[in-house]
């Protein structure tokens, strides 16, 4: 599985951004499908995720209310809908790909995974 990563932008803080996870291979529905991030100097973080089987999500305490993700299996394609942005939001954002049903938060849990797309977000 090849992930792409886009949409990553300049925002002022309150805004909002859309990303987009397109993936390759036939298989998209059967991957859960994750949102990381890594900000300036930092550990790389999990920000949301979304399963293969029945759309399970999970989300970041950071991000709740604030962040939407959600799969569209007809073009292979994850997206991540950011509301209300915060200048802590700023970081690298990576997508990833995973056959584990439950959406993992760690890492090492996730198989594939594409290039980053840089958010940032300015007070």
């Amino acid at each position: 599985v090849q992930l792409q990563a886009s949409g990553g932008g300049s925002v002022q803080a309150g805004g909002s951004l859309s990303l987009s996870c397109a993936t390759s291979g036939r298989t998209f529905s059967m991957y859960t499908l994750g949102w990381f991030r890594q900000p300036p100097e930092k550990e790389r973080e999990f920000v949301a995720a979304i399963s293969w089987i029945n759309d399970i999500t999970q989300y970041a305490d950071s991000v709740k209310g604030r962040f939407n993700i959600s799969r569209n299996n007809d073009n292979n394609t994850a997206y991540l809908r950011m509301n209300s942005l915060k200048p802590e939001d700023t970081a690298v954002y990576y997508c990833a790909a995973t056959r584990t049903i439950v959406p993992p938060t760690s890492t090492s849990k996730y198989t594939y995974w594409g290039q980053g797309t840089l958010v940032t977000v300015s007070s």
